[in-house]
């Protein structure tokens, strides 16, 4: 087993937590919104699918960074994929479309967190996303460490959190699940929303290089991220359809769910949901700061500025909401795992003894990630009805 030296190391629970963090932000805030448009039968069948695929998917990522001692994804692509007299164009081009769908993803953290300052202090929205911008971006500035600590605690508090909602939920006035079929286009929606939500892809090389290659802890940390992500998809989406019914808007799940329930329980509905989105906030911009230092050679200081900087002003002067933006981002980063999945295919070629897949990384497997890759794809354009 190669040993794999990092920025800090991290224990199996920080690196669990760094996955968590990835996807409890936006996309799970999101998932309620699309899922309110299907039946709870399709919810379920959706969640338990994207589960079993990701964790497909997130370890042959893992291997191919394991491969290359950690690298981030334009490492990965720069090694493995890109040849010729075009491989810098092609670098430089993967690096700022990737880059792009980061930036666009963690505004929609802010946007979502100026949501929750809007409706609980009545702050205007520069206003909060100043105030959460200043909060996340300052963890990440002090490193890798201090955001797995963070994130470790974050997601110990927002376990206890959910477990509390829930109970003042099934105390509370509830509405009835959705049933009935309402169309394949519902379906592919949500199915790309809970496809987002479960991927932690690009904090998949920080996991592999925070437990220095360790290959038992790496498959520990992901599945296990992903199944905590699964538990807490399912119980926020039902929560919020008992609560709030179909009354529920694009500000982000616990928003409606805080209004619905009022009092004491709101505030805890918006603290959850500002833990959440800063857990994202940390996963993201701390994954852009290395893509950005990998790529240019820039300090770490300077990268996490421009990693995290553009993400304000789109935030400031963007018009989409809270989902709109995060279903864009969800296009291009879903889109990149198909490439993701090519540099594999030629890394297994030179490293034939699969240390983390084994036999779940052969063609066949790699074949059926890219489709289910596409498909979440094209449901993350398709409007619901």
């Amino acid at each position: 087993m190669k040993v794999i030296q990092g920025e800090s190391k991290l224990t199996v629970f920080e690196a669990t937590s760094i996955i968590v963090g990835h996807g409890v932000g936006s996309g799970i805030l999101s998932v309620p919104f699309l899922a309110a448009h299907n039946s709870i039968r399709e919810i379920l069948l959706i969640v338990i699918f994207c589960y079993l695929f990701n964790v497909i998917l997130h370890l042959i990522i893992a291997e191919l960074s394991y491969n290359n001692q950690g690298a981030q994804f334009i490492g990965c692509l720069n090694e493995e994929l890109f040849s010729g007299k075009i491989k810098n164009i092609l670098t430089w081009t993967a690096f700022i479309t990737l880059g792009i769908s980061v930036i666009v993803n963690v505004s929609a953290f802010l946007t979502g967190a100026a949501a929750v300052f809007r409706s609980w202090f009545h702050l205007p929205d520069t206003v909060g996303i100043l105030l959460f911008y200043c909060i996340g971006a300052g963890v990440v500035f002090i490193g890798m460490k201090l955001v797995g600590i963070c994130e470790k605690l974050a997601v110990s508090s927002m376990i206890g959190v959910i477990g509390i909602l829930l109970i003042a939920t099934l105390l509370s006035e509830m509405s009835a699940l959705p049933t009935g079929w309402h169309g394949i286009r519902n379906v592919l929606a949500l199915y790309s929303m809970v496809s987002f939500s479960l991927s932690a892809v690009m904090s998949t090389p920080q996991v592999v290089k925070g437990l220095e290659g360790d290959v038992k802890k790496i498959r520990i940390s992901i599945a296990s991220g992903l199944a905590i992500n699964v538990g807490l998809i399912l119980m926020i989406t039902i929560m919020t359809l008992l609560g709030a019914g179909k009354n529920i808007s694009e500000d982000g799940a616990l928003v409606d769910l805080a209004a619905h329930l009022g009092g004491w329980v709101s505030v805890i509905g918006y603290v959850f949901t500002l833990m959440a989105l800063a857990t994202s906030f940390w996963a993201n911009t701390l994954n852009l700061r290395d893509i950005v230092q990998e790529q240019t050679h820039w300090n770490m200081r300077l990268s996490w500025f421009v990693a995290s900087f553009p993400c304000l002003a789109i935030a400031f002067f963007g018009a989409s909401t809270f989902v709109g933006f995060t279903r864009f981002a969800s296009i291009i980063q879903v889109v990149t795992g198909v490439g993701i999945i090519v540099a594999y295919h030629l890394s297994r070629k030179r490293h034939p003894s699969s240390e983390l897949v084994g036999r779940f990384g052969t063609l066949p497997f790699q074949i059926f990630v890219v489709i289910c890759t596409l498909l979440a794809s094209v449901g993350a354009m398709l409007p619901v009805q």
